[in-house]
């Protein structure tokens, strides 16, 4: 029975959220109270609860320093010169823009923490796709399949988590593992152009006017208003100046391009010509917050920060805390503009952490009532037994579904080493188990129980249902490619 609710239950919220029926932060704390009750253990909900908030309060003051942190260095300007690099590769093709998303997030990714790389990726590139009237769901989803192949990363968290829970060297997990983790960057980079190149078709030729008029936000791919060459009406753009010479749009070509009006739209190599004279830097170059003087004092804190997050010198939260206190108090040392600072970071960090509070009443009612035991229990039980001597690419695929309904932690700690014995009984050794187990993260980073997901779409100012309703199917396909490689590799 408690197989049944917790499934349910699962399934319960990823409709409620799809369909627009509840906000995320609603679903994620009613839902479980409910099915808490179903199960008849309503009077220990509190305890759950407790329990869940305990576990997450650790990640959840992560974030919220995270993203002060973060939210300072990108207004002192410390991100500026990568944000630049990347414009000046994507220009206002959305081909580029959409590729630069995913290498850029694989970038940043190699600090092992996905919500820095999603904040960094978002500020970035949101101005871009906000402009562009391009799909903000595509940069989410290419953001977060590029981070979760990444994420395999030993200093990543599941790499780690699966070495503790099999007591096998984590090097010995991941580095046999490169070739099909390539290959899976490889598949999202080529998705990303496939998709890049979709943006292209839909937008067309694109033309200052167009891209300037409305500050108007793209949510699902296809909406937004399609682009096309003018009507030639001699009508004078709203978007004034077409390359910054005072000259007036009359809805013609893209200055430099042989497309004439009433002709089809072409691909948006018209509008490279005039990407950085249009103003699409993305990030505000004037804007009164940039602390060029302090440019290397910034830079060295933040390497010296990710160096001890990664040497673990002290715990994350901590790391963050001091770092975004440091921060804040070297870069402004006035009152009022410290204020000022973290107000302007409030509305994320809130939403940020009211988020993770809230997956932390459902995941403790998950692991509280015993669901997500028996949910796991179920799922090996019925692995028939012929499957057994290929328990390695079995733990690949349940991977995939389980990382993403469950926490990394229930799956490294409570699924795996079940999958381990299991695979023990038929020669299979623990360190192929322990690299199959790996293949999911694609998929488990728009998981809504990882708090990361929550930064990305928040930032984007994406629904979470859209985001999930876009990435699912592309992650589980991410997945399965690395599987594959894996498989034909002979690593699993």
């Amino acid at each position: 029975m408690l197989t049944i609710l917790g499934f349910a239950m699962i399934a319960t919220f990823l409709v409620l959220i799809m369909l627009k029926k509840m906000s995320p932060i609603a679903a994620l704390v009613l839902v479980p109270a409910l099915f808490c009750v179903c199960v008849g253990k309503g009077a220990k909900l509190g305890d759950y609860v407790i329990d869940g908030v305990t576990s997450l309060a650790p990640t959840a003051a992560m974030l919220m320093f995270a993203i002060v942190y973060f939210g300072v260095m990108i207004d002192v300007g410390l991100f500026d010169p990568v944000v630049r690099g990347i414009l000046r590769f994507c220009k206002a093709d959305p081909l580029r823009i959409v590729v630069g998303t995913a290498v850029l997030a694989a970038i940043v990714s190699l600090d092992g923490d996905g919500s820095t790389t999603f904040m960094i990726t978002v500020s970035a590139m949101y101005p871009l796709y906000k402009r562009l009237k391009m799909s903000l769901v595509v940069m989410t989803g290419v953001a977060a399949m590029a981070n979760g192949v990444m994420n395999t990363l030993p200093w990543g968290g599941p790499t780690a988590r699966a070495a503790t829970a099999l007591k096998v060297d984590a090097s010995d997990i991941f580095v046999p593992m490169i070739p099909a983790l390539a290959v899976g960057l490889a598949f999202v980079l080529a998705l990303a152009f496939v998709l890049g190149r979709r943006e292209r078709r839909r937008l067309g030729v694109l033309t200052l006017d167009e891209v300037l008029v409305e500050e108007t936000e793209t949510v699902l791919a296809g909406a937004g208003a399609g682009a096309g060459a003018g009507t030639g009406n001699g009508t004078t753009g709203a978007g004034g100046p077409a390359s910054g010479n005072g000259a007036e749009s009359t809805g013609g070509p893209v200055a430099g391009t042989d497309v004439s009006p009433g002709e089809p739209a072409a691909p948006v190599a018209a509008a490279v010509a005039v990407a950085e004279d249009d103003g699409l830097q993305g990030l505000d170059p004037d804007r009164a917050t940039l602390r060029p003087r302090l440019y290397w004092f910034n830079a060295l804190l933040t390497v010296v920060l990710l160096t001890a997050m990664i040497m673990e010198w002290l715990p994350i939260p901590v790391l963050f805390l001091l770092g975004a206190a440091l921060a804040l108090t070297v870069n402004f040392p006035h009152m009022p503009d410290q204020k000022a600072r973290i107000a302007a970071h409030a509305e994320n960090v809130l939403n940020v952490s009211g988020m993770v509070f809230a997956a932390a009443v459902f995941t403790g009612v998950l692991q509280g009532t015993g669901m997500v035991d028996h949910m796991a229990g179920w799922l090996v039980d019925n692995i028939p037994a012929g499957m057994g001597p290929h328990m390695a690419a079995v733990t690949g695929v349940l991977s995939i579904p389980l990382t993403y309904f469950m926490s990394n932690d229930g799956f490294y700690f409570g699924v795996l080493p079940v999958l381990a014995e299991a695979g023990h009984a038929h020669g299979v050794s623990s360190l192929e188990i322990a690299r199959a187990s790996i293949i999911g993260q694609p998929l488990h980073m728009s998981s809504p129980l990882v708090p990361a997901v929550y930064v990305l779409v928040g930032m984007a100012k994406v629904e979470f249902g859209d985001h999930t309703r876009f990435v699912v199917k592309w992650a589980a396909l991410t997945s399965l490619v690395v599987l594959g490689a894996a498989v034909v590799l002979g690593i699993v």
